[in-house]
């Protein structure tokens, strides 16, 4: 077979996969057999609006809390995995895809190559430290970095910030925003913030993330913090078994919405504690223990430096090594 052949084959190969790909993307819940009005309503009421999203959803879950029938369930997420092709694919197709993966930029160069070129999407990132080290200040610049160009190191989207701690400052989205020569305006307007109340509240609220994702093209998700209402609700030993199995299952929503979306940036940060324990080294470590390490695809560790620099610390990531990186915090934003 000549070289002109192998291109045209190759051409063809390349354009059956785009119209297979088109066709699952207009593939639409009620298209499935089984789903009838209905059972499509309790999907939606559920926050499952897409033929993806109910591929990844855990049958046990779609019985006792979208209140469907064990057979149903069965039929209905069998043939949604059948449309996504969810089986095995080639080492060589996982590299293609990650090698089309989007990265946002933080606004700090040194950040951005620290984490292989950005906040990745189709991954959840934790930002943990104490207090003051950057992390509400990091989230507040990714919401403005979102909505920029590609060229530039946005994902030409908006961002949903889900505030459990009642941090978020529209004030500080303005300097952000003004510091790249931006319309504030236009850049809040980017932005939708849902203030969490209680640990049940947050957790409706990532559930009720996929209507607003579709409605207003969101490319980030911002949690910030995850951890804080579930420790001031569960209290003592006697709750932590509980308090662990929600929060896992917490996590796991979130991991679900990055799996469901193209080019969509989970963040969430996370408070720390100190182990009485430890006698030689760092005593600091992040809260929510295995749940949220096991959790998170990407671990930084936040900590202060001299003035207005901070150092970011990759502590766990599946491509990434250890390392070090130091950043600015500065009125206009994050920079080097």
């Amino acid at each position: 077979m000549t070289n002109s052949e192998d291109n045209s084959e190759s051409e063809k190969k390349s354009n059956s996969e785009k119209d297979s790909e088109q066709k699952k993307k207009e593939y639409k819940l009620e298209d499935l057999p089984g789903v009838g009005e209905a059972t499509l309503q309790k999907l939606l009421d559920a926050g499952i609006t897409s033929v993806r999203s109910l591929a990844l959803y855990p049958l046990i879950k779609l019985q006792e809390e979208v209140g469907l029938g064990e057979k149903t369930s069965l039929n209905i997420i069998k043939a949604a995995q059948d449309v996504e092709k969810m089986g095995f694919k080639s080492a060589k197709a996982i590299w293609n895809k990650r090698r089309e993966l989007k990265k946002l930029t933080t606004g700090s160069s040194n950040l951005d190559e620290l984490l292989g070129g950005g906040i990745e999407t189709g991954a959840l990132t934790e930002l943990f430290g104490e207090y003051r080290t950057g992390k509400t200040q990091l989230a507040h610049q990714l919401c403005v970095n979102v909505q920029l160009p590609y060229e530039q190191g946005g994902l030409e989207g908006n961002a949903l910030y889900i505030d459990s701690e009642g941090t978020f400052r529209p004030e500080r989205i303005i300097d952000m925003a003004e510091g790249k020569d931006l319309d504030y305006n236009n850049i809040l307007n980017g932005i939708t913030v849902g203030r969490a109340y209680n640990s049940d509240h947050q957790i409706l609220l990532v559930r009720e993330a996929p209507k607003i994702i579709e409605k207003s093209n969101i490319k980030l998700i911002i949690v910030d913090s995850i951890i804080t209402h579930f420790r001031s609700e569960y209290i003592g030993r006697g709750t932590l078994a509980n308090r662990q199995q929600i929060l896992n299952n917490h996590i796991h929503d979130l991991l679900r919405l990055s799996e469901t979306y193209d080019e969509l940036a989970i963040v969430f940060t996370n408070q720390v504690s100190a182990n009485p324990n430890v006698f030689y080294g760092n005593p600091i470590g992040a809260t929510g223990g295995n749940i949220v390490a096991h959790g998170a695809t990407i671990r930084v560790y936040l900590r202060k430096g001299k003035g207005e620099q901070r150092v970011a610390k990759v502590i766990d990531a599946p491509h990434l090594p250890e390392a070090d990186a130091v950043f600015s915090i500065v009125d206009e934003g994050i920079t080097d």
